[in-house]
Formats: C-alpha cells, sequence, structure tokens
C-alpha cells in the first residue's frame, strides 16, 4: 500500500437498500488486513436486520451524527468521535438515532467483507435483491441474517428503512 491522502469525495459510491457506502481503502491495499467505508445514514434509518459476521470484526467510528447500536442485549448510542467495536460472532445492527444526517467510518477487519457491499450494490440493494441471491451473497460471505427482526427494530427504535440519503450516489 502506497501513502495517499483519500479525500472527502474520493472512492465508488452506492446504495445498500437503506443506507449508504463509500469505498475509501479495499483491502488489497492494506494486505488483506483491515477495509475502509463510509456509511452514511439519512435520519432514522435502520441499517440492516439484525446480522452477525462470523469472519470479522467492525469498528465504527462516528463522525456526524447520532448512531444507535444493538450488540447482543444491549442498546447503545455514539456520537461524533465515539468508537463502537462489533465483534464477529455477535448478533447486532445499527442506525441514525437522530433527525440529522449521520456519517460513520467502519474498519473492516480482517479485509473482504468490503466485496459484499459490492456485491449488494450491484444487485440493487438489500430491499430490490432476489432474495435467493441475497441468501447465496451472505453463505459467500460468512454472514447470518434475521430478516424477521425488521418490523420490530423499526417499532422498537422509531426507524425507517429504504429512504436514501440525498447525499449518496446511486451508482458505483
Amino acid at each position: 500500500m502506497s501513502a495517499r491522502v483519500v479525500g472527502p469525495t474520493d472512492g465508488d459510491s452506492g446504495f445498500l437498500g437503506s443506507i449508504g457506502v463509500r469505498f475509501m481503502i479495499d483491502g488489497e491495499e492494506a494486505g488483506g488486513d483491515f477495509s475502509l467505508v463510509e456509511h452514511p445514514l439519512p435520519p432514522k434509518a435502520l441499517a440492516a436486520p439484525l446480522h452477525k459476521h462470523t469472519r470479522e470484526d467492525e469498528y465504527s467510528w462516528v463522525i456526524e451524527g447520532r448512531m444507535g447500536a444493538l450488540l447482543g442485549d444491549d442498546v447503545l448510542e455514539a456520537g461524533p468521535g465515539d468508537l463502537v467495536f462489533k465483534p464477529r460472532n455477535e448478533w447486532h445492527t445499527f442506525w441514525n438515532a437522530g433527525e440529522e444526517p449521520c456519517r460513520i467510518l467502519e474498519i473492516i477487519a480482517p479485509a473482504g467483507f468490503e466485496h459484499f457491499f459490492r456485491e449488494l450494490v450491484a444487485l440493487g440493494g438489500a430491499l430490490k435483491a432476489d432474495p435467493e441471491e441475497l441468501g447465496a451473497l451472505n453463505e459467500r460471505y460468512g454472514l447470518e441474517m434475521k430478516p424477521e427482526s425488521v418490523p420490530g427494530l423499526l417499532e422498537r427504535f422509531d426507524l425507517r428503512i429504504g429512504e436514501p440519503a440525498e447525499a449518496v450516489p446511486a451508482a458505483v
């Protein structure tokens, strides 16, 4: 990996179905140790159903706004400058806890899961993807999901899903 500056508009962007993604550092650039993406979250947006990663840990650093998260049975909220650790094999989800946009930097270690996001964008996002294709994608990346958790999460935390942020470009 060579030294470089990643500017605020550098990297491909896309929409995952409820939140955005901007690809900042791919795992190949970091020797497979980690990847870095940015997730812009529209107000009150649920990022995903309850899910767990079997191969990687995630570290979410809040740039702006308020990020809520359910980690196992723990509900927490983080603001600018806070780092949230989401270890592999723990059921979790996260959301924008406020009425203003939220942006987080997501460090994924080891790298590889950033390719899941690229493939999901190509499928049109989680809400538009064919369920069989989405299931196969989850399996390829060692991701387990509980789609049936979405209605309860939306109600419990007063959230929305499927509304893109204005600042997120539509294509990768």
